[in-house]
């Protein structure tokens, strides 16, 4: 198995990239090579957009004007986004910002009208394009379309217009850095990282802006607890294993169950529990708290061991169920972390803090095994978790639940820079050949 390792492409790095205001204003020009036809129809529909609740909010047509060239400049590259760019008539805007700054001050009022409007049906676009990689557990998990009312309310009370466009807060705040690192591929003609920034920008787009949150990137095989906009907290996990790849996966934190069963998966049974029950009998599974049941319901009752084929549940042939008791050798540890799913994952303690200690750490079934456990829990609950039963999957419900977001994040901007990780489980490359990129998906 290829090890994960954290680099930056040297040939091309993709980091910042801020276009100088000279490049804007060139951009500018260009959309203004239009036909009067043109013009005429900007005029239009400038009076069009101009309504009650576009006309308050921030204000484009200044003395310089740089906010509006950026806003321009994100509109006619909102191919980077999955976006056409034409929905946005960047012409018509750049037309009637252009006839405002000649002194015909009454299309001012119409021109901060129109920008207002471009910028909010470009922040929705964006915000609601689908994510079809997300498996959505919970509605309450997406993040919802910011208002019309406070979008222009927070741009217009931002410190810098100018800097709130390029920074982009209504997105995740890797958002905007992986977006200049897109078009900087792109410009450069690095077919590669263009291909895989791509697939990393639509992932990275779901994600919220701010928020109380916990995000685990499976390609990094980290966790972050954030707080507003950045992390305040990481700890290192185990993930699933390419054959059992943790999905994406959009849900709500809602309780804790503390002194948990590990009902242990088919597959898991033959693989990890039979051999030894072969080779070393029944006893193996006492010794770890394994108990046969008769069925998958809430009646099952218990087998005797002793009954069971071992062999024929080794190689596949017999299905039955284990359960791992709680105790101190339970695969869970003392407590699992629930987000109710038909894929059954959860984030979980575990007794094998060892494999925390690997490069790559790729041993679950497909949950998301903690460093330390004990430490998300006062996290999420805002004190240290007390435990005081022994009964088992005894629940601990969070006054508001929380949101938890598994994301297969191969490019993450960090310090200026992007950081790659493995494509552990193909996907980059499957996404890629599938949008046409074989090419490089294979380099």
């Amino acid at each position: 198995m290829e090890p994960r390792t954290n680099y930056i492409w040297s040939e091309k790095p993709a980091g910042r990239l801020v276009r100088p205001a000279g490049f804007a204003i060139c951009a500018m020009a260009a959309l203004l090579a239009t036909t009067p036809t043109q013009a005429a129809t900007a005029s239009s529909s400038s009076a069009a957009a101009e309504s009650s609740e576009f006309a308050s909010g921030p204000q484009w047509v200044t003395s310089d004007q740089r906010a509006a060239i950026h806003l321009l400049a994100l509109l006619q590259s909102a191919e980077l986004d999955g976006l056409e760019p034409g929905r946005f008539d960047v012409r018509s805007l750049a037309r009637l910002l252009q006839s405002a700054n000649d002194g015909n001050w009454k299309d001012a009022d119409r021109a901060n009208a129109a920008f207002n409007r471009a910028l909010v049906d470009y922040v929705t676009a964006v915000r609601s394009a689908p994510s079809p990689e997300w498996v959505i557990v919970d509605r309450s998990a997406v993040p919802p379309v910011p208002s019309a009312s406070a979008l222009l309310a927070q741009a217009a009370a931002a410190p810098s217009l100018e800097r709130w466009v390029d920074t982009m807060p209504f997105m995740h705040q890797g958002y905007a850095e992986l977006r200049r690192a897109l078009a900087m591929a792109r410009e450069g003609g690095d077919a590669k990282s263009e291909a895989l920034l791509r697939v990393n920008l639509n992932r990275m787009r779901f994600l919220p802006a701010d928020g109380r949150y916990v995000l685990v990137n499976t390609a990094a095989q980290q966790l972050y607890m954030y707080d507003g906009d950045r992390p305040v907290d990481s700890m290192k996990v185990v993930v699933g294993k390419p054959v059992n790849p943790t999905p994406m996966m959009a849900a709500m934190i809602r309780f804790t169950a503390v002194n948990p069963y590990w009902n242990v998966p088919v597959d898991l049974a033959a693989e990890r529990i039979a051999p030894h029950v072969v080779k070393e009998g029944t006893g193996y599974l006492e010794k770890l708290g394994y108990v046969v049941l008769s069925d998958w319901s809430d009646q099952a009752t218990p087998v005797d061991p002793a009954s069971v084929d071992w062999g024929g549940v080794a190689d596949g042939r017999v299905k039955i169920r284990v359960r791992q008791e709680p105790g101190p050798h339970n695969s869970m540890g003392r407590m699992k972390f629930m987000f109710p799913n038909p894929q059954g994952v959860y984030l979980h303690d575990t007794p094998d803090k060892e494999l925390l200690n690997e490069a790559a750490r790729l041993f679950s079934g497909g949950c998301v095994r903690l460093e330390d456990a004990p430490r998300l829990a006062q996290w999420l609950y805002g004190a240290p978790l007390q435990i005081q039963t022994t009964q088992p999957e005894q629940p601990i419900y969070l006054d508001r639940p929380v949101p938890v977001y598994l994301a297969y994040l191969t490019a993450v901007p960090s310090d200026g820079q992007i950081v790659y990780y493995n494509d552990i489980y193909g996907t980059d490359r499957s996404e890629m050949a599938a949008a046409g990129d074989g090419r490089v998906a294979d380099n």
